[in-house]
C-alpha cells in the first residue's frame, strides 16, 4: 500500500509541474502573411503620397491568449504606390527604393522585433536600412489582429533626403522626417 501511495504522490506531483509549466508556456504563432496589410502615408509640404507594403513573414509569442513578443519581417521590395498611375507612380516608386530613401538592393528586408508589451504599448527594436532604434507604439490585440498606427522618424534610420532637420532652403520641396504605418497583422 506505501507503494502505491508513493507513486499515487509522484505521479500527482508530476501532474502538478505539467500543469504549472503549460500556464507559463509561451505559444509561437506564425503571421498570415495573406490576410496581413501596411498601409503608409508620407507627407510633404505640398501634399502626400501613400501606398502599401508586404509582410514577408513573421510571428508572434502569446501567454495565455496576450500578446507577450514577435518577430515581423516586411519585404521593402513591395513599395507600392496607390496614389499615383502610370510614369509618376514608377518614379516614385523608384526613388522609394533607391538609396535616397530605403535602399533596397541593400536592405531588402525592414524587421521589429517585439522587447516587451505592457497593456497596448509595445516596445521593440525596429530595423530599417541596416539602421536598430529602440520604439514603442501603441497597439491593439484582438480577435487574432494586431492593428494600430505608427508613427516613425525616417531620419533616425539615415533616410534624409528632402528633410528640413538637414538641409536649408528646401521651401516647397521639403519631405516631412515622419511617415505613418497603419498596421493589421493577422495570426
Amino acid at each position: 500500500m506505501k507503494t502505491t501511495s508513493i507513486k499515487s504522490r509522484v505521479l500527482a506531483g508530476f501532474a502538478i509541474l505539467a500543469l504549472t509549466f503549460s500556464a507559463f508556456a509561451v505559444e509561437k504563432d506564425p503571421i498570415k502573411v495573406e490576410k496581413s496589410t501596411i498601409e503608409w502615408v508620407g507627407k510633404k509640404v505640398t501634399g502626400q503620397h501613400n501606398g502599401t507594403i508586404l509582410f514577408k513573414e513573421g510571428e508572434v509569442k502569446l501567454k495565455k491568449g496576450a500578446l507577450v513578443g514577435g518577430t515581423f519581417v516586411v519585404d521593402m521590395n513591395t513599395i507600392n504606390v496607390t496614389d499615383l498611375e502610370g510614369e509618376y507612380k514608377g518614379k516614385l516608386e523608384g526613388h522609394l527604393k533607391s538609396d535616397d530613401f530605403f535602399g533596397v538592393d541593400k536592405f531588402p528586408e525592414a524587421t521589429f522585433v517585439i522587447t516587451s508589451v505592457e497593456g497596448t504599448v509595445v516596445k521593440g527594436d525596429l530595423t530599417i536600412k541596416g539602421h536598430t532604434e529602440k520604439e514603442s507604439f501603441t497597439l491593439v490585440t484582438k480577435n487574432n489582429t494586431i492593428s494600430g498606427t505608427v508613427v516613425i522618424d525616417r531620419t533616425k534610420f539615415g533616410i534624409r533626403y528632402g528633410s528640413n532637420s538637414f538641409f536649408d532652403n528646401l521651401k516647397d520641396k521639403a519631405i516631412h522626417d515622419e511617415f505613418e504605418l497603419t498596421v493589421n497583422i493577422a495570426f
